[in-house]
């Protein structure tokens, strides 16, 4: 094991603080990446907090991880020394289940790993994320970055991007369809570049008529505020996909109007109960309302080539390690426009 620098909370009241961590020796899979940008997602404060329950500590945060390859293990073939290569939400996985095949490992049926907060399959210890100076993690997990791309605006895409891009992807968007984007944050502003570059007809829809503008800088092509009934009533029956990034409790009773026979919304935010639906909304039209994660690798790899061909990234600010704190009171208060990305040379 060897002892590199981190950033972390070793209590859910607590501050983060500079800690010591270990990462295992390098094994003959593995990839050893010296972390340059590292994003700031609200899980990590979720964590942080043990909101959802199960965060064992210390924890060192950070799922949105962009870096430089320092060295491989002797059976590495994909990655050398210099490559520029991203790791997201996890690091392993069991590879073996039906899910694992289908290269969907974010739905491992025997669990997947978690970049931090998770069990390392190698050593038996904790996980431990993207704050920290290096990261060592197996090659399989490994994502190759578009060198044309602007690296820094590149981390919020492995978390962020990911489950946005993941059910515009699986549900097949393309030219024609008429999208809506709900909610304009992290996720959201990710969901209106990509529906747009993908040639869908983009509609944000938010209850705040002062993001109009933003939105449609983004690519949105028009703005529907969902607290206008007048207006949301013209638009019944009209939508062919809603991704719904609101993440906290609310009602879609409004939303599910919005669609099409035999369209679908998705919901990617709101991991936790929602107001009660009502179920003829969907009967009467044959609707769906599903959930998505994040993707597999091979998906983020999708993605992150997406990206570089439509020279997509996210809208970001930058921070140093030192400012992590104030960082998560700001995105607790949505006062972030549209993700935090911390420049990891502050910590070296």
């Amino acid at each position: 094991m060897k002892q590199i620098q981190a950033y972390g909370t070793e209590d859910k009241n607590a501050k983060l603080k500079p800690l010591t961590i270990e990462r295992r020796e390098l094994l003959e899979n593995d990839v050893d990446i010296d972390i340059l940008f590292c994003g700031v997602c609200h899980s990590d404060i979720h964590s942080a907090h043990n909101d959802w329950g199960g965060t064992k500590y210390p924890l060192v945060p950070g799922h949105e991880i962009v870096g430089r390859v320092t060295k491989v293990g002797n059976a590495v073939k994909k990655y050398k020394e210099g490559d520029l290569v991203g790791v997201g939400c996890m690091v392993d996985s069991c590879q073996d289940c039906n899910s694992c095949a289908e290269d969907l490992e974010q739905y491992c049926e025997n669990g997947m790993v978690g970049t931090y907060n998770g069990k390392d399959k190698h050593t038996g210890k904790q996980t431990f994320g993207g704050y920290s100076t290096s990261i060592v993690v197996k090659e399989e997990f490994v994502l190759s970055i578009p060198e044309n791309l602007e690296i820094k605006a590149v981390a919020p895409l492995l978390c962020a991007g990911i489950t946005s891009f993941s059910p515009l992807n699986h549900w097949k968007i393309k030219k024609g369809d008429k999208v809506g984007v709900i909610g304009l944050g992290g996720l959201g502003h990710m969901g209106i570049k990509f529906a747009h570059a993908m040639g869908a007809e983009t509609i944000m829809i938010t209850t705040s008529p002062n993001k109009a503008e933003s939105a449609k800088d983004l690519g949105a092509d028009s703005v529907l505020i969902s607290t206008n009934g007048e207006d949301m009533t013209k638009q019944n029956g009209t939508f062919d996909f809603l991704l719904n990034t609101v993440p906290v409790k609310h009602d879609i009773n409004p939303y599910i109007q919005l669609l099409k026979r035999d369209a679908t919304m998705v919901l990617v935010g709101a991991i936790e109960p929602l107001e009660p639906m009502n179920g003829g909304q969907l009967i009467l039209g044959r609707k769906r309302v599903a959930g998505s994660l994040i993707g597999g690798i091979k998906e983020t790899q999708e993605m992150l080539d997406f990206c570089g061909k439509h020279n997509i990234v996210s809208d970001i600010e930058m921070i140093d390690m030192q400012e992590i704190n104030t960082a998560f009171e700001r995105v607790t208060s949505n006062d972030v426009k549209y993700r935090f990305v911390i420049d990891m040379k502050s910590l070296k």
